[in-house]
């Protein structure tokens, strides 16, 4: 454990570097703690040697480390109070009752990236073990039906497809092989299932098969995609002072960010916030994740913010936790 002094410099040097990522001098640590620069450089050496802080080439200053880092957020951080305009932008949401709490919660988290300019993810851990309970049909005109996909643990997704040069009666049978044939396949089964086993009996007993399958299969498709991740802000942590001036950085983010299992890579734990720092996210060195899971009957889900290293970890984690609690309500 570090001393008390040193505690007080370390928790002032990554507050300084979070608010302007530029090396913390030993000037405004003597100014808020009332020691002698002498005193503050020798802790600040100190320090480094134990690997809490970093020494850039262009200044005397320090920034912190990973390790840094996570004894800040372990042993120093307290949650920051909300604003009140922060509570009142998310509570606005979760009392509008024309929203559903699945569309509650991807509205909030698209104010939270709004609020903090960071990327924010929801992960619906279990949506891909779910299976297909039923499929419906309800036509809308002679070219559009909706096709109502309902899982058993109680997810319905709503798909407008077109079946142009088709019918009723194909897209009815279609949907009654459909049921024999697939319910009770894993969500994540199902366009593989209807691509190589389906597909070849609806040959068989539909004659415009062809339109068929496609409207299907790409309404089972993005009902995969819908029951697995959403994401917002995506753009935020790429015009970063750490990422913008970096080319190649930011066709690798772009990269991880393209590929929906982002979240799915940060090992498992169960309870509270959980704080993944640079190497510890298995995502990027970079980036720190921030998250939490949230149980509604049932129901799992995972909330998570991607930022830098230097993330507002007081604010993140007051949000996410009032996130949580309104989610549970």
């Amino acid at each position: 454990m570090l001393t008390e002094r040193q505690s007080a410099i370390l928790k002032i040097i990554v507050e300084e570097y979070i608010k302007v990522p530029k090396p913390v001098g030993s000037k405004s640590i003597c100014d808020s703690l009332n020691v002698s620069s002498a005193t503050v450089r020798n802790e600040m050496a100190n320090l480094e040697d134990l690997g809490y802080l970093e020494k850039t080439h262009v200044s005397s200053g320090r920034v912190p480390s990973e390790k840094g880092y996570r004894y800040y957020v372990d042993n120093l951080m307290k949650p920051k109070e909300m604003s009140g305009e922060d509570v009142l932008k998310l509570q606005t949401i979760f009392q509008n009752n024309s929203l559903v709490l699945s569309d509650a919660i991807i509205k909030s988290l698209e104010i939270i990236s709004e609020m903090t300019n960071y990327t924010a993810v929801i992960l619906k851990d279990n949506a891909l073990e779910s299976k297909l309970k039923k499929v419906e049909a309800i036509p809308i005109d002679e070219n559009n039906v909706t096709a109502i996909l309902v899982t058993d643990k109680g997810h319905v997704e709503n798909k407008i497809i077109n079946i142009t040069g088709s019918n009723l009666e194909e897209v009815n049978k279609t949907v009654e092989l459909i049921n024999k044939l697939i319910v009770g396949t894993p969500i994540d089964e199902v366009t593989s299932k209807l691509e190589f086993e389906i597909k070849p009996i609806i040959n068989q007993y539909v004659k415009h098969h062809e339109i068929l399958y496609n409207a299907f299969y790409n309404a089972f498709n993005n009902f995969k995609d819908s029951a697995d991740m959403t994401m917002r802000g995506k753009n935020n942590l790429l015009e970063l002072d750490e990422f913008s001036s970096d080319a190649r950085k930011i066709k690798d983010l772009v990269n991880k960010f393209d590929n929906d299992n982002i979240v799915s890579k940060i090992k498992e734990d169960d309870s509270g916030i959980n704080v993944y720092i640079g190497n510890e996210n298995n995502i990027d060195d970079d980036l720190t994740v921030i998250k939490t899971k949230y149980n509604v009957d049932g129901r799992e889900g995972t909330l998570a913010i991607l930022g830098p290293k230097r993330m507002e970890y007081d604010r993140v984690v007051s949000l996410l936790e009032y996130l949580k609690e309104e989610i549970e309500k």
